[in-house]
């Protein structure tokens, strides 16, 4: 797919092979974010891991410091007596075995992200095949299977973010909108990489943290200098 005009100027404005601090490549990703619209800030981690092994997989939940910059819309699966704290912690969408029937008839699925109680997975089990390819199914792992629902909801609203690798071994995670400023953006990658760090596979070999690269929506990437990532993670609170 042939690159805009705006793409290949804001290329020509850095080295697209030279690693930046983070600072640096976070004030270069804010100002070639030219679009008409307030871009999305992304960050992508391509690890040292072995995404065959079950032991080597990357997967969590983090809380970004100055959020998201996103309204999260939260679909939570409880039983009758948690609806009402659901609800009230601000819950777009809540229901228990009628919500899975509704969504098994072909109820659009309008929200974005799913949380369930544990009493309730052998339900929503039942939307494994409409759920998980939209990677909305609930998992403990992930923070979204809780008795809490309450606290979980509050969370993800707040700007708690699901994290997991792909196939290839990278993990893609939004870190703030390109009008954030600069200390807002660079405070959520710092937490984001602390996250990182801290859950490394134990059986991973080699250097874990090969390439770490910032863009924008629309924008070119701009890589972040690894061989400083305990600096980074060091700003975390």
């Amino acid at each position: 797919m042939p690159k805009g005009k705006k793409y290949l100027e804001a290329q020509r404005r850095f080295d697209k092979h030279h690693p930046y601090t983070a600072g640096e490549a976070v004030d270069l990703v804010k100002m070639m974010a030219s679009a008409n619209f307030d871009e999305t800030i992304e960050a992508a981690f391509q690890l040292g891991i072995d995404p065959r092994k079950a032991d080597q997989i990357v997967r969590g939940t983090v809380a970004l410091p100055s959020g998201t910059g996103k309204s999260v819309r939260v679909a939570v699966f409880a039983p009758a007596d948690k609806v009402k704290e659901a609800e009230e912690a601000g819950a777009d969408v809540v229901g228990g075995k009628e919500l899975v029937a509704e969504i098994q008839a072909g109820r659009e699925l309008d929200f974005d992200l799913a949380i369930a109680t544990p009493d309730m997975m052998a339900e929503v089990g039942k939307l494994g095949r409409v759920l998980g390819p939209r990677g909305l199914m609930p998992n403990p792992k992930a923070g979204t299977v809780t008795p809490d629902v309450g606290k979980a909801v509050r969370e993800f609203k707040g700007g708690r973010i699901e994290y997991r690798n792909d196939r290839f071994g990278n993990v893609h995670v939004p870190v703030g909108k390109a009008s954030f400023a600069e200390e807002a953006l660079v405070a959520n990658l710092a937490a984001l990489a602390a996250e990182i760090m801290r859950v490394k596979p134990a059986s991973a070999k080699g250097r874990y943290v090969k390439h770490l690269v910032i863009s924008s929506t629309m924008g070119p990437g701009v890589k972040v200098d690894v061989g400083k990532i305990e600096d980074l993670t060091a700003l975390a609170k």
